[in-house]
């Protein structure tokens, strides 16, 4: 994930998206985001997201631009609308992925390749895991079979005691590295960044 993906999750490098009012642009074609979906961090289900698998960045746009991108209307190009499907699911093993920390996301891709990240103060560290393996946890869990490409992830924390295992979009997996990100202190991440995660978690709720 490049510095720009988490620029546009977080608002911490808005840039020439925001106008003199404090609102957003469609990063698309420029036209104004409503006042109203505009939250200073862009929480789902405020206005839609593309992602640019070119650039690996995620990308606010409007409502008439995101209908472009359902069904495939505007064609197979680069960008991809974020669904906004959660699922919660039962305790996925990610042993078998080699995942070193118990706060990490998968995303599988088009080509059959599926990275994996997990949160660090700079960022998400990122590899790409063994194509078997991944293929041995979804025989395992089923619905990890439906994840779309580029915009699902399965999403877990297992860190400190958590039992947390979902589909989530990829913006969601954004958010919850800046929350990491923005709540790290130190060397070990002081007092804060556990709670913040924990939180980021329980606000998590199923859709659709």
């Amino acid at each position: 994930m490049t510095p720009g993906a988490l620029a546009r999750i977080i608002g911490e490098a808005a840039g020439d998206r925001r106008r003199p009012g404090g609102g957003e642009r469609c990063e698309l074609c420029g036209e104004e985001l409503p006042v109203e979906d505009t939250p200073a961090e862009c929480a789902p289900g405020e206005h839609r997201h593309l992602y640019d698998t070119e650039r690996d960045e995620v990308l606010c746009a409007c409502r008439p631009c995101s209908l472009l991108f359902v069904r495939g209307k505007a064609g197979d190009g680069h960008y991809r609308l974020v669904p906004r499907r959660r699922v919660r699911l039962p305790p996925v093993d990610t042993t078998p992925l080699g995942v070193p920390v118990g706060l990490a996301f998968f995303v599988p891709h088009t080509d059959g390749t599926v990275t994996a990240h997990y949160p660090s103060p700079a960022g998400a560290t990122r590899w790409e895991t063994d194509p078997g393996a991944w293929q041995d946890v979804v025989a395992a869990c089923p619905p990890l079979g439906t994840l779309a490409p580029d915009v699902e992830a399965l999403l877990v924390n297992t860190a400190r005691g958590g039992r947390h295992h979902w589909i989530t979009p990829v913006d969601d997996c954004f958010r919850m590295v800046a929350v990491v990100r923005r709540e790290w202190r130190g060397l070990s991440g002081g007092g804060t960044v556990w709670p913040a995660v924990e939180r980021f978690f329980a606000e998590l709720t199923e859709r659709t």
